[in-house]
């Protein structure tokens, strides 16, 4: 009986913090699943013809950087972003540009930017910035080794036709947001499940010593390891990356997670390594997590 009590009231804290978390934050979801959609029926094409129209003029390293702003413009996930880059490629678009359109487009999308504003205005600059310059950086990277040699191997990828397909552009708008919550609802929920029973049974001081920036070098690292396992999807660590900030996460460490968690998320990880082969691939590896951990210590200077 004594179990079964402590149970019911462990069951009434966990659902407390779940609805109050759920009230925090489901409006930033839901705006993001609505404009995400927007911006993938109404300004998809517009966003990917950009850059296909840079692709022709002569901006030389100087492409990168718009490259890495439309990755970010850009609404696909990275198995929508592979055969739009193996489209760009066949165009002749140069690889340092597709590292960046790539990397940034990995790390953040428009649905993304209106999750994170649940995090503070703060937290969304630097995911914002961090995620641009990442962009910039893994283009610069290929610019510099792999000049006179091709980085990417799209053989066999095609751009797939498009699912917005319906003549009313209503109820595209609708289908849209359906594949959307389809996509992102368990995700969601489940981020919110892990913050509660973080609250519970996590102690803030704990968390705080060991991701805070009094431990900030080494809680940079832990943050960006742990993003390695625990990233799904953007819209799930959310809720959880709120509660740690305000347990006391700094905001290197955050953003630390922030770059490591959708770069290493195992579904992306399994199509980059089909186009990239396993040398280019552990190299990708590897600019991830310098970059996530210089980003870091970087903010945490601050």
């Amino acid at each position: 009986m004594a179990v079964l009590d402590t149970l019911q009231r462990e069951f009434v804290y966990i659902r407390y913090y779940f609805m109050l978390q759920l009230d925090q934050i489901a409006v930033y979801w839901i705006w993001g699943m609505v404009l995400g959609s927007v911006v993938s029926v109404f300004l998809k094409d517009r966003i990917h013809g950009i850059l296909r129209g840079l692709s022709g003029k002569k901006l030389g390293v100087l492409g990168i950087i718009p490259a890495s702003a439309l990755g970010i413009a850009s609404p696909l996930c990275m198995y929508g972003t592979i055969p739009i880059a193996a489209s760009f490629s066949k165009s002749g678009m140069r690889d340092d540009w597709l590292a960046a359109f790539m990397m940034s487009s990995i790390l953040l999308n428009p649905q993304l930017i209106i999750y994170s504003t649940a995090l503070g205005t703060t937290a969304l600059v630097i995911r914002i910035l961090s995620c641009f310059l990442c962009g910039i950086g893994a283009g610069l990277l290929i610019r510099l080794i792999y000049r006179e040699k091709s980085y990417f191997n799209f053989e066999g990828f095609e751009e797939p036709p498009s699912r917005d397909t319906d003549p009313n552009l209503f109820f595209r708008l609708l289908k849209n947001i359906g594949r959307n919550i389809k996509a992102t609802a368990l995700w969601f929920l489940l981020g919110i499940l892990l913050s509660a029973l973080f609250q519970r049974y996590v102690p803030a001081e704990s968390f705080a010593a060991l991701f805070g920036k009094s431990n900030e070098g080494f809680g940079v690292l832990m943050a960006a390891t742990i993003g390695v396992p625990l990233y799904a999807c953007g819209g799930g660590t959310i809720p959880l990356l709120q509660q740690w900030l305000y347990s006391g996460m700094s905001m290197g460490s955050a953003a630390a997670f922030m770059i490591t968690g959708p770069a290493t998320k195992i579904t992306n990880l399994g199509a980059l390594k089909i186009v990239l082969g396993i040398k280019r691939f552990l190299l990708y590896l590897l600019f991830v997590m310098a970059f996530s951990l210089i980003t870091g210590l970087v903010i945490n200077l601050k």
